[in-house]
């Protein structure tokens, strides 16, 4: 895309308004649309906002994202749901003594055009503010971190993301090209709480016990999903056929600055900046969870 047509583009353009009012909140359909997305988030965990992107942007959001995705960085790893070392020391039945091989790879902040659609509605205040409301927040900040605020998530043919939780309380995500078959989003909505990591339930989902606590979300390019990852534990399938599933992830943080703990990052882009190098002393936990 152009810096030009970038520029020239107006939220209605990107994002289909007439549908989603994002820039009248007060009205009648703004509000219904905001208490239908808590609903869903109190009750189920997760929102799905179908056709986000205006129908018209949709195959050059697709292009645009898969011209990106050879910037991930790739590399098969051997990984548990909480995303710390496998050989820690854990009780025989713990669940994160069960391991799975990571294979799907992150196109990093700074290799994503401030031009691209996915920027332009990162940064675009009306959508930071809309998604602030459905969570609840008083308001969101784009993550201080030079790499993992606005990411491309790659998942290539006979790879997966397997199970695990992410370390932000919410995610904001959109499908920009689904897969031939496979690539399923499932989750398991308040698999755990701030106070209770419920190993017994993880475990079977991990063993393939827990069909009755799996949720499977259908999904298109051009959708936009609102998720409590937190505290669900979630995966996407293993990624079959010929095409990669490829879906852009929205980082916002309640409170600015906010920075990547070195180990996560060089874990998920190889390589870390001198940003995260000088925030690693001053990180805080928000919970005492396992991660």
């Amino acid at each position: 895309m152009s810096t030009l047509h970038a520029t020239t583009l107006t939220l209605d353009q990107v994002v289909d308004t007439a549908r989603y009012p994002l820039s009248e909140p007060e009205s009648d359909e703004g509000r219904a649309l905001v208490s239908r997305a808590r609903r869903d988030l109190e009750t189920l965990g997760c929102t799905v906002l179908p056709d986000f992107i205006h129908p018209a942007l949709r195959e050059e959001l697709r292009e645009e994202c898969s011209a990106l995705a050879p910037r991930a960085h790739f590399d098969v790893e051997t990984v548990n749901v909480y995303n710390i070392a496998v050989d820690t020391d854990l009780p025989a039945d713990h669940p994160g003594r069960t391991a799975f091989e990571r294979g799907n790879a992150f196109v990093a902040r700074d290799r994503i055009p401030a031009d691209s659609l996915i920027s332009r509605l990162y940064s675009e205040r009306a959508f930071q503010q809309f998604v602030a409301r459905c969570f609840r927040l008083p308001q969101l900040h784009e993550l201080a971190d030079p790499l993992s605020g606005l990411v491309l998530n790659v998942v290539e043919p006979g790879k997966e993301h397997p199970w695990h939780f992410d370390t932000n309380e919410f995610t904001v995500s959109m499908l920009t090209q689904d897969a031939q078959s496979g690539g399923v989003f499932e989750y398991c909505p308040n698999i755990r709480s701030a106070q209770d990591e419920h190993f017994d339930d993880v475990r079977d989902v991990l063993h393939g016990r827990g069909e009755r606590l799996v949720h499977r979300l259908p999904l298109r390019p051009g959708d936009l999903q609102l998720f409590k990852g937190r505290y669900a534990l979630h995966r996407v399938s293993p990624v079959h056929g010929e095409v990669a599933r490829h879906s852009a992830i929205f980082a916002y943080s309640e409170r600015p600055g906010v920075i990547g703990s070195v180990a996560r990052t060089r874990q998920l882009f190889g390589r870390v900046c001198p940003e995260h190098l000088a925030a690693e002393d001053r990180a805080v936990r928000s919970d005492r969870l396992l991660d």
